[in-house]
């Protein structure tokens, strides 16, 4: 077997390891929040934090174009998305429900555990810049939600502004190029806590898949599948082919791009009164049918 098949089975173990252990109710729905609040806050920020503190740099330069193309893909994908879904007459909030989970990519939880397998730690590192693309998009979102529903400006950009992956993207820069040690009790503490964040999210994915929402939202998963699985990998595609881009460059900016729907458009879709309930399905099913495609993309590739 190579890299892609191994990779792609070692991830289909873990999520199916999840959801056996839900079957068995060994683990619980329940569960699910504080093994992603352990993850956000924890193990993710350490798993970053390492990378880019011990990272060469000298690639910063050219790595500065990889948020350029999530961000450009996620938005003409949401733009092509959002003249269709007004055209079915939705509600504005199952409109922004929908469109929340085609334009944010899970660029981390799925995004990074893909590229260590298939590029080690050089496609990880490349994976942390396109990762920054969607932070921005989840900020811009916030703002936009806000205008349009209501909300506090203040209390969106104090979700970002607390984001503890972005800190370790800030601090894990600051110290490489500062030359800053951080002794090595500390080194390996926060090597340690990052190993454990790939197994915790895997298991958590497993944990919270629920094959029933395909029947109550079939429609829209089918759309979002379409259009965040299919379309915007296919226009990021064209964007690192105009750029130029190649090598890791290219692969990984189309790789993030195929990434199935994120959990921060679940938070956004509870904080501002959404059908959350339609966007976890989207979010989730689509995860699923990920499993097909990625494969599919990367052997492409």
């Amino acid at each position: 077997m190579n890299a892609v098949e191994i990779t792609i089975l070692s991830i289909v173990l873990m999520i199916a390891l999840g959801y056996f252990l839900k079957r068995i109710d060994f683990l619980s729905i329940k569960d699910v929040d504080s093994l992603n609040n352990i993850v956000i806050n924890i193990l993710l920020p350490c798993m970053i934090f390492s990378a880019l503190y011990s990272a060469d740099l000298s690639l910063m330069s050219s790595l500065g174009i990889l948020p350029f193309v999530i961000l450009a893909s996620s938005f003409i994908t949401g733009i092509i998305s959002y003249f269709i879904l007004k055209r079915f007459n939705l509600s504005d909030k199952v409109l922004w429900s929908v469109l929340v989970t085609i334009m944010i990519a899970n660029t981390a939880f799925m995004g990074y555990p893909v590229n260590i397998g298939v590029y080690g730690s050089e496609g990880f590192l490349r994976a942390i810049f396109c990762d920054i693309a969607t932070s921005v998009i989840f900020l811009i979102l916030s703002f936009v939600l806000v205008l349009k529903f209501g909300g506090s400006p203040k209390k969106a950009v104090r979700k970002i502004a607390f984001f503890p992956p972005l800190w370790a993207i800030i601090l894990g820069l600051l110290l490489n190029i500062l030359n800053i040690p951080i002794g090595p009790v500390l080194d390996n503490t926060v090597n340690y806590l990052g190993n454990g964040t790939i197994p915790l999210i895997m298991l958590s994915l497993g944990i919270s898949i629920d094959l029933s929402g395909i029947k109550r939202s079939k429609n829209m998963i089918i759309f979002t599948s379409i259009m965040k699985l299919i379309l915007f990998p296919a226009i990021a595609f064209f964007i690192v082919s105009f750029l130029g881009l190649v090598d890791l460059q290219f692969k990984v900016s189309i790789i993030e791009a195929a990434m199935p729907s994120g959990m921060l458009s679940l938070i956004l879709a509870i904080t501002y009164k959404l059908d959350y309930e339609l966007t976890s399905d989207c979010i989730l099913i689509n995860t699923v049918i990920s499993l097909i495609t990625l494969p599919v993309i990367l052997m492409l590739l």
